[in-house]
């Protein structure tokens, strides 16, 4: 017979640095604009910068966000932009924020911004013209931006900015 071994513990003092990153384009405060902003970057405000990724969906399997995240994850402060809701119309998708991504966030010490789409276009591609579908869906950039100004003046962890 095969005995099962079961461990318990705590990891104390994990450090690692992100390898193969891409550079990110630096951005002031004051020209950010999330809806025409790259995917990610740095934002530079006063005397402190703070790293940044956008996601177009709160769905996690449809842009691949992560790979924005992991290139800005050597930064001392990371936030990310996140949709609450995507609305691609009646013919279109409906996603929405769950649960699981706000937890990952938290384990990986990322502030959240939660945005919103409060603009969009009627998708023109082909063979959906006759469709009721959006597309080029645009932030409230100054909702957005005050967030990231709270972010840039809070002391306190992601979680728990998240959690608030």
């Amino acid at each position: 017979m095969s005995s099962i071994l079961h461990f318990t513990g705590f990891i104390r003092g994990v450090k690692y640095r992100a390898c193969l990153t891409e550079n990110l384009p630096k951005v002031s405060f004051l020209d950010f604009n999330p809806n025409n902003s790259s995917a990610s970057g740095i934002i530079q405000a006063d005397d402190m910068e703070v790293a940044y990724s956008k996601w177009v969906s709160p769905k996690r399997t449809r842009s691949y966000p992560f790979a924005r995240i992991y290139n800005t994850y050597n930064s001392a402060k990371i936030l990310t932009i996140i949709p609450v809701i995507k609305d691609e119309g009646k013919d279109g998708d409906l996603d929405k924020l769950q649960y699981s991504t706000i937890s990952w966030m938290n384990l990986l010490n990322i502030y959240i911004v939660l945005g919103y789409y409060e603009d969009a276009e009627k998708s023109q591609k082909k063979n959906q013209s006759s469709k009721d579908k959006f597309t080029n869906q645009k932030f409230n950039s100054k909702f957005v931006k005050s967030q990231i100004q709270e972010i840039i003046e809070y002391k306190q962890s992601a979680l728990h900015w998240n959690k608030s």
